[in-house]
């Protein structure tokens, strides 16, 4: 019998590995472990399952820095098991949701090296690419972060074409596209007002040769235009600087290419 019972929750880790990572709510949460036969935590509180449900509780109720240590716990108490398998996932997890986005984007990266061919995986590119989204500043800082999210986008939908996370990559994408095209007339229009035309120039056929389909192009090639003609933007110059945050992904939802790579990226 207590083979039968040892049996039955070997099972259903390799079950909750998976469908933990996206299962909403802390009553789901409960109704899950009941189905699959783990106590309701009134048992020994050492026990890898026990321990599970702790952190998940922890994590569902959004204390997300109490639920890390846990999982950190898990990962150094039972390695090599399913549990800690989870625990490196929702560890990665608790790091996002803290918005410790450097680290989640490293837990999430040796997660996809440890696994390659894990479940999650969709997932796990998603939020790491997300976890780059997240460092996105303004137009006027340094736009590696933008550059590091197209590239987590585009390898997501090079290797999961169909995943749920596909129309969101997708919109993000060429949100994070347009950002990059902010920073290009950004950058341009600070050498137009310092009569660098020649830099401006440079910048603004960058832009247009790389993201064409973004809002900025219409601009750009407007100015390049009259530039090349002798009448560059002098007192309005500020009327073509654009805004310094980033774009809302979900107005680009209706107009992301529905595959391959946007504006050739």
């Amino acid at each position: 019998m207590k083979q039968q019972i040892s049996f039955q929750r070997t099972a259903a880790a390799v079950l909750v590995l998976f469908f933990l990572a996206f299962l909403p709510g802390c009553a789901a949460l409960d109704s899950f472990f009941s189905f699959l036969g783990f106590s309701d935590g009134s048992g020994d509180p050492n026990t890898p399952e026990s321990m599970v449900m702790a952190a998940m509780t922890d994590f569902n109720r959004g204390r997300y820095a109490s639920a890390l240590k846990k999982f950190d716990e898990i990962k150094d108490r039972f390695p090599f098991t399913q549990h800690s398998l989870l625990a490196e996932l929702k560890s990665a997890d608790c790091n996002y949701y803290e918005g410790n986005y450097v680290e989640a984007v490293a837990q999430y990266e040796e997660f996809a090296s440890s696994h390659p061919t894990n479940e999650a995986l969709p997932y796990v590119f998603f939020q790491i690419a997300m976890g780059y989204y997240k460092q996105i500043d303004t137009i006027d800082r340094d736009p590696g972060a933008a550059m590091d999210a197209i590239n987590a986008f585009t390898k997501l939908l090079k290797t999961y074409p169909d995943s749920p996370y596909t129309e969101e990559a997708r919109a993000r994408r060429l949100a994070a596209r347009n950002f990059l095209a902010k920073h290009e007339m950004y950058v341009a229009m600070f050498y137009v007002r310092t009569d660098e035309l020649d830099q401006a120039v440079g910048r603004l056929e960058y832009l247009l040769d790389n993201y064409p389909e973004t809002e900025s192009a219409r601009d750009a090639a407007d100015i390049l235009a009259r530039i090349k003609a002798g009448n560059p933007p002098r007192r309005t110059w500020r009327d073509w600087i654009p805004d310094l945050g980033m774009p809302d992904w979900q107005t680009f939802k209706d107009i992301a290419p529905g595959g391959g790579s946007a504006g050739g990226m």
